[in-house]
């Protein structure tokens, strides 16, 4: 039987030159932690790395081998700078071949769009021995190897490859989470944050200053993946708030 206590991780590379440039808004990270986190899954650590080779290789050695899972994002388009699969076989030490599966949904995809050309058959190479991740919004697939998925950068294709993995990885107990706000300066609550936090074993608070209105405020984020006791972390810090005269407002300001 699994150890309900385990946790699993993963780790996300993003990838793509045009994030690190700032042309493109990754809007990835978000939500594939958020997706993780229902498949009980705990997002420890994102790099974005640029189009470089080197960058990738180094990238996905170091975090494939410290956590269970790594996700990558971007660089699997058809054109001659999409070089993560390349870069991902080398890491693995495999060589890159054409999946007979993907050619075929690419040229299913294609037939009435001007047909597999070289560029399009790109799409469908993958490091040998992976399997194929289901993309229903376009012809090309994800790919897996192992504990690594390869997936789009574009957000709404890596959402539907996260909906077509939902279920399918192993993981441990969902991790809950509730949200009160309160008018109050961050500083000068800390130390009752940190004491709530102590008082209730498996409940994590972050806490996320803001400066709205004129009014400085926070709003805490309390998580656990045990419900009864993210209700009760959620109520003790509420209490405590309330009694230092900061009054909170539930699901956040």
């Amino acid at each position: 039987m699994a150890d309900p206590t385990r946790i699993w991780t993963a780790a996300l590379i993003v990838i793509g030159d045009e994030i690190l440039s700032g042309r493109t808004q990754d809007k990835n990270v978000g939500q594939i932690a958020t997706w993780l986190n229902v498949q009980g899954i705990r997002l420890r650590e994102v790099r974005v790395v640029a189009d470089d080779s080197d960058a990738i290789i180094e990238s996905v050695n170091i975090l494939r081998a410290r956590n269970d899972y790594l996700f990558t994002t971007g660089g699997i388009g058809p054109t001659h700078d999409d070089i993560t699969v390349d870069a991902i076989a080398a890491a693995l030490g495999v060589a890159v071949e054409v999946h007979p599966q993907a050619r075929a949904m690419l040229a299913s995809y294609y037939e009435t769009r001007g047909g597999l050309t070289d560029a399009r058959l790109r799409m469908a190479r993958v490091p040998a021995g992976a399997s194929l991740i289901e993309n229903r919004m376009s012809g090309a697939p994800g790919i897996r190897h192992g504990n690594i998925f390869i997936m789009a950068g574009v957000p709404h294709i890596t959402a539907g490859m996260l909906d077509s993995l939902t279920g399918t990885l192993e993981g441990g107990l969902p991790v809950l989470s509730a949200t009160i706000g309160c008018w109050v300066a961050e500083s000068e609550i800390a130390d009752l944050l940190g004491a709530a936090e102590r008082a209730h074993d498996g409940c994590q608070i972050g806490s996320y200053p803001f400066f709205r209105e004129g009014r400085t405020g926070a709003n805490f984020v309390v998580r656990s993946t045990d419900a009864s006791a993210l209700d009760q972390c959620v109520a003790a810090l509420s209490a405590a708030l309330e009694q230092g005269g900061w009054p909170v407002v539930p699901d956040g300001i």
